[in-house]
């Protein structure tokens, strides 16, 4: 049997509008996936600490408090952790990532098994970019440290850069290029809550689509962000890929709790598409401020041999 994880543990700090209002209410409404009773055995058992107390289900809270909730150790999903790195210097790093390996943590399952904690064995600072869905396999960019990572955040966020996306769909679109413009928003999905993806009530979004090549088992293209929906840029995909927003951790929005809708701070996130839609390269027209190797001249052949 595979052996546990080393357990997680999850810390918030009351805010001023959580004011007297009990621990069991508190988790419960911040963490609905896991129900009432659920929290309440948690707290029962120790796991749920008060600065640095066990904390009592009906006690009350204030501003400024500690509360932590320690996971224990559980059993993560198998996964495929054959990854490489294709290319690295001091400021860079391009990481293969499978089909079925997650890029963070998320959904209350995975912790460990995750390309980020693969890299990190190797490269204890390193920090993505972007992020890939689970199902979606290609290249992830990685700064290896925290001082790379500005410069590489800043590229990716800056008006100029541009941000085209290589994926095999599958089905034979009739025309060369196209737009979508359907917009995006969050769509109910049980196992994490909510993902982004095509919603009528979500915000304007528009995709360039450029066909490469027909094959017989689908269609290469490119796909270009022309409008972002806020606050998670990606391009469109044909289907939908459980994963999450672009934003730093905050109370309240805990991957490894079971809500997907926090994740460590990455400079843009990457490709939402179905299992049939398999972003593998990313290109930028970057600006000056990047790392010379990140530069489309310098990293086009490594994609190309990718």
């Amino acid at each position: 049997m595979p052996a546990p994880n080393g357990g997680h543990r999850h810390l918030d700090q009351v805010g001023a509008a959580d004011r007297d209002r009990t621990v069991i209410t508190y988790l419960a409404s911040r963490y609905p996936l896991a129900s009432e009773g659920e929290w309440l055995r948690r707290i029962e058992s120790g796991e749920v600490i008060l600065d640095e107390h066990p904390a009592a289900a009906g006690e009350r809270l204030l501003p400024g408090q500690r509360l932590a909730w320690n996971r224990p150790p559980w059993v993560e999903p198998e996964v495929p952790l054959a990854t490489a790195i294709l290319y690295e210097d001091q400021d860079l790093l391009a990481v293969a990532k499978p089909s079925g390996l997650p890029t963070l943590p998320g959904g209350g399952e995975f912790l460990e098994h995750t390309l980020l904690t693969l890299v990190r064995r190797r490269h204890p600072e390193a920090n993505p970019m972007h992020r890939l869905g689970r199902c979606t396999s290609g290249l992830v960019l990685f700064a290896p440290v925290a001082a790379a990572g500005k410069l590489l955040q800043a590229a990716f966020q800056a008006p100029g850069t541009r941000k085209v996306y290589r994926a095999l769909c599958s089905g034979h679109p009739s025309i060369d290029a196209f737009e979508i413009t359907a917009p995006i928003g969050e769509v109910p999905y049980a196992p994490l809550g909510f993902l982004h993806a095509a919603d009528p009530q979500g915000r304007p979004s528009i995709s360039q689509v450029t066909i490469l090549e027909r094959r017989e088992d689908g269609t290469l293209l490119d796909v270009e962000i022309r409008l972002a929906a806020p606050p998670d840029p990606h391009p469109h995909g044909v289907g939908r890929t459980p994963t999450g927003g672009r934003s730093p951790v905050r109370p309240g929005r805990d991957p490894a709790a079971g809500d997907q809708r926090g994740t460590w701070r990455s400079g843009v996130s990457a490709a939402r598409a179905s299992p049939g839609t398999r972003p593998s390269a990313h290109r930028g027209a970057a600006p000056h401020q990047l790392p010379a190797a990140a530069s489309p001249s310098n990293f086009e052949k490594k994609l190309k041999e990718f």
